[in-house]
C-alpha cells in the first residue's frame, strides 16, 4: 500500500522524505567544531584495573592481607576513597600522586612507597604515564577494600 502512495509523487518527493526521515532521526551537526576539553569531558572514564594477586589471613586476627596490582591509567583520578585499615603501597613504574586528608599532596616516582591510614579519606592521581602500584592491605576479612568518601 505504501508503495503505491509514494509512486504517485515521483522520485524527488521520495528523495525529500527520505532526507527528511534522516535529519529527524540523527542529531544535528553543529556548525562549531567541538572543543577538546568538551569532547574529554563526554568520553568514558579509562578504567581503572585492581587485580587480586593473593589473600593471607592474619593468625589468631579477624583480618587478613590482601595483595593488590592498581593499574591506572595516565592522566585518570581516583576520586576520594577509604580503606578498612592500613594500607602500603609501592609504585612499581609511572607518576602518581597521593592526596591523602590532612597531609600535603605527595608526588611519588618508580621505586618508593606510600602508607594510608584506616578510614583516612584520600584521593591518588596517575601523571603523563599510566603507574602501576602493588598494594597490601591489612582489613578486616569479609569487608570491601574500597569505600567511596564524600
Amino acid at each position: 500500500m505504501e508503495t503505491h502512495f509514494w509512486r504517485g509523487f515521483g522520485a524527488p518527493v521520495v528523495v525529500a522524505a527520505t532526507l527528511l526521515a534522516l535529519a529527524v532521526s540523527t542529531p544535528a551537526a553543529s556548525t562549531q567544531a567541538e572543543s577538546p576539553a568538551a569532547a574529554a569531558a563526554r568520553a568514558p572514564a579509562p578504567a581503572i584495573k585492581r587485580t587480586v594477586l593473593g589473600r593471607t589471613e592474619v593468625a589468631g586476627a579477624s583480618q587478613e592481607v590482601v595483595y593488590v596490582l592498581v593499574e591506572v591509567p595516565a592522566h585518570t583520578e581516583v576520586p576520594r576513597h577509604t580503606h578498612p585499615g592500613t594500607v602500603f603501597g609501592y609504585l612499581l613504574e609511572g607518576d602518581y600522586t597521593m592526596m591523602i586528608e590532612g597531609q600535603p599532596a605527595r608526588s611519588l616516582q618508580a621505586g618508593e612507597w606510600l602508607q594510608v591510614p584506616s578510614g583516612v579519606p584520600h584521593a591518588e592521581r596517575a601523571g603523563d604515564r599510566p603507574a602501576r602500584l602493588l598494594a597490601i592491605f591489612t582489613v578486616e576479612k569479609g569487608r570491601p577494600l574500597t569505600t567511596p568518601a564524600p
